[in-house]
């Protein structure tokens, strides 16, 4: 891929080339690295007015992943269902505004991954911590499945497992690593993803904890089948 040699505060810094993971799925490492301290304290603006919590999923389960919120929607999680919300369940406010520097980044990262025009209006914020997981699931709550997903790692290395639209399929397993995105789209858009429980560490800026910012067309409120996530 050819880089933008041009001096614009909206150009990426250089990095390596789109590393593929399926037909409509790249990872680009160090993406986001020029940026990640503005990321950082935008994250922490966000928190400080929509805090981190751990939601129950429909069949009782805690998540080990802490979760938040920003932009015009936001994805949630109880006994009920799995919905996106206009406003958070704790306050009943508005979601915080998605920061500029958020769409900037991630219409650049999608445009980097073959998707032009990708305009968010959900941001996922979670974090992670030592011995926190995902596990494998679809995105499928979203009103708008032409569009990508966008995701953000900062912090601690994670390891990203990549599988297909069969649950059955083994998943790849890919090391995330500080200002790595990933993005995924097109065939691969309904693709079953997770992330292993988080090693522990110390990272330089973030201590021991990693923050992804997971950005998504979601378009309208919606719920979904209670299998998918815990």
């Amino acid at each position: 891929m050819t880089l933008n040699l041009f001096e614009d505060e909206d150009a990426p810094p250089p990095y390596a080339a789109p590393e593929p993971l399926a037909p409509g799925a790249v990872l680009l490492r160090g993406f986001a690295l020029d940026g990640a301290q503005a990321l950082m304290q935008s994250v922490q603006q966000i928190i400080m007015a929509a805090p981190l919590r751990h939601l129950v999923v429909p069949g009782g389960h805690t998540m080990s992943v802490a979760m938040s919120n920003c932009g015009a929607l936001g994805w949630t999680s109880d006994r009920s269902g799995y919905r996106y919300t206009p406003t958070d369940p704790l306050s009943g406010r508005p979601w915080p505004a998605m920061p500029d520097g958020f769409k900037r980044l991630t219409a650049r990262a999608a445009a980097a991954a073959g998707f032009d025009g990708f305009r968010p209006d959900a941001c996922l914020i979670n974090r992670y911590e030592p011995g926190a997981r995902l596990s494998l699931h679809q995105d499928r709550d979203e009103g708008d499945l032409s569009a990508p997903i966008v995701s953000v790692s900062l912090g601690l290395p994670a390891v990203f497992l990549f599988g297909s639209a069969r649950r059955s399929d083994r998943p790849v397993r890919y090391r995330l690593l500080h200002g790595d995105v990933a993005v995924w789209g097109g065939p691969s858009r309904l693709a079953y993803h997770g992330v292993a429980p988080m090693a522990d560490g110390e990272h330089a800026g973030l201590g021991r904890q990693r923050i992804n910012l997971t950005f998504r067309c979601a378009g309208h409120d919606s719920r979904r089948r209670a299998d998918a996530q815990g």
